[in-house]
């Protein structure tokens, strides 16, 4: 069964990595995922969260919106993980060119990473919907009810990408860009079945190698040179720099 010294073989051999995250990168950081068996997904609310954390909810339901929200989609206390804390260690290093997440946490640049690009977008961020001042999440937190602007009143909306939303652009060609340079892929914590993030590891050239990291089987494992099955925190703490 491959480990993680397979994997640091692969990542000594290899000077342009690129990583690409999903949810279970945080999990061991105390964030749930979405999908698993208790992910939010399986919870019982009065709307499924597909249908809350869509536009259109948001602009009908704003309250009700911003109680899940809070509720249940951020963790200002969690910490980053040795696989946070790793590819931050490889970028310093010089090796890793970049970090792409579905993630909207915020833990990698916590971590020290600094080439991150967020397909999701991320709740450090936030904006007035009507006169576009940015907030941070300090603010988001210490309001009561729906976050209102203080300059001008207007609702104010998480930089993240809700369902019926279109991805960013420039973060999606950046992505692109770092995919299609790389000599090593390094895919963990993620199921690989959210579009159009999913995609983009389409766009790795056939010459480089690709490394999954997950406790599930994904639909890449096929592709993949190395197939390693765990935690992604525990297969990290093993990986050398």
């Amino acid at each position: 069964m491959p480990t993680a010294e397979d994997l640091n073989k692969l990542i000594a051999e290899s000077s342009n990595i690129v990583f690409f995250g999903g949810a279970g990168v945080s999990v061991p950081s105390g964030i749930p995922d979405f999908r698993s068996p208790d992910g939010l997904y399986n919870q019982k609310y009065k709307y499924p969260p597909e249908t809350i954390i869509s536009a259109s909810f948001f602009a009908l339901h704003a309250e009700e919106f911003y109680e899940f929200y809070k509720d249940k989609m951020l963790f200002p206390k969690a910490e980053p993980n040795a696989a946070h804390y790793k590819l931050a260690e490889l970028e310093k290093a010089g090796r890793l060119r970049a970090v792409v997440t579905q993630n909207i946490d915020g833990l990698h640049q916590k971590a020290g990473s600094r080439r991150v690009l967020e397909l999701h977008g991320s709740v450090h961020r936030n904006y007035c919907c009507q006169c576009e001042k940015e907030f941070d999440l300090a603010y988001i937190l210490a309001s009561e009810g729906v976050p209102r602007c203080d300059a001008c009143g207007g609702l104010v909306k998480p930089d993240v990408v809700l369902y019926e939303e279109p991805l960013d652009t420039t973060t999606v060609d950046g992505a692109i860009y770092a995919i299609s340079r790389c000599d090593l892929l390094i895919i963990g914590g993620t199921s690989m079945s959210v579009y159009p993030a999913a995609g983009l590891v389409q766009y790795r050239p056939k010459k480089s190698r690709l490394a999954i990291v997950n406790l599930s089987p994904t639909p890449s494992d096929s592709a993949a040179d190395l197939v390693v099955s765990g935690s992604i925190d525990k297969v990290f703490e093993a990986v050398g720099v």
